[in-house]
């Protein structure tokens, strides 16, 4: 009969390695270890294999005890990882947990109502182009911020007015008044004057051929002036502006039809400097 005193090797933190062979003595008890008794953690998070009830943590992601990533925002972005870790509940981020603005307006996606903004346009707080002069164009973009109410510009948001015959310039019949429904046009021509300041313009004077020459000379003439008036009193310097009445010269239609005498009646811009 043989007696055996001390029993086995001993493993004090129970990993199944002995005490004289492992150089991680104290391992908490439920770890894996290796074969020198240190503990795994595949994922690298902190929280050994066997304990770690999330295993396969992406590298950089701060973990609960249990081993899980924690995501203290909720925006999908895991803590450790996330660069904006306050983000507003709703609001859509980047990979790097940072609000999105993909039209780059300073709004963040989720909350802009104008996905879209062209780039370089002011926006409001809903994330929609601020539009002062209210012409198609929007603030940042606009090279022209004042443009008078109902004129029509281009895509830099300056009156498309470019000289020759201002359609739509009527008068009273045989009179130099101008017609009120003619006012957006003249509005359209300051505009363009206001933002073209070096252009020195001649304003003409045509009629059609009915009367006598005279007449109709001294009728373009003052009809001429009363355009050059109307542009002074909404701020055109009266050095740009000169004036010259055509009468019937120069005819741009026939003047045997009502059509083409209408035509013919009509105030030109004519560029003399820029």
């Amino acid at each position: 009969m043989t007696f055996l005193f001390g029993g086995g090797a001993k493993d004090e933190d129970n990993d199944g390695v002995r005490d004289d062979q492992d150089a991680c003595p104290g391992t908490p008890a439920g770890c894996r270890v290796d074969g020198r008794g240190c503990h795994l953690d595949s994922d690298g998070d902190g929280v050994c294999d066997g304990l770690d009830q999330c295993a396969g943590t992406p590298k950089g992601a701060w973990v609960d005890t249990k081993g899980c990533p924690r995501d203290s925002d909720g925006d999908g972005v895991l803590d450790g990882m996330d660069l904006c870790p306050d983000t507003p509940a709703g609001v859509t981020v980047n990979e790097q947990g940072c609000p999105s603005d993909a039209d780059g307006d300073g709004v963040v996606d989720g909350l802009d109502q104008c996905p879209n903004t062209p780039k370089g346009c002011r926006v409001d707080a809903k994330g929609c182009p601020l539009d002062g002069d209210r012409d198609g164009v929007c603030d940042g973009l606009d090279q022209c911020p004042d443009t008078p109410k109902g004129v029509k510009v281009d895509a830099k948001g300056c009156s498309a007015f470019k000289g020759g015959v201002l359609e739509g310039i009527t008068f009273a019949f045989n009179s130099a008044r101008i017609d009120p429904r003619s006012y957006p046009v003249l509005d359209e021509a300051v505009a363009w004057l206001k933002s073209n300041p070096a252009v020195v313009v001649e304003i003409g004077g045509h009629t059609d051929s009915r009367g006598r020459a005279a007449y109709n000379q001294r009728l373009s003439q003052q009809r001429a002036q009363a355009v050059r008036d109307y542009l002074v009193s909404r701020g055109i310097a009266p050095s740009r502006l000169t004036v010259r009445g055509y009468g019937a010269a120069y005819p741009i239609a026939s003047n045997e039809t009502e059509e083409g005498r209408a035509k013919n009646r009509r105030i030109e811009f004519k560029i003399l400097s820029q």
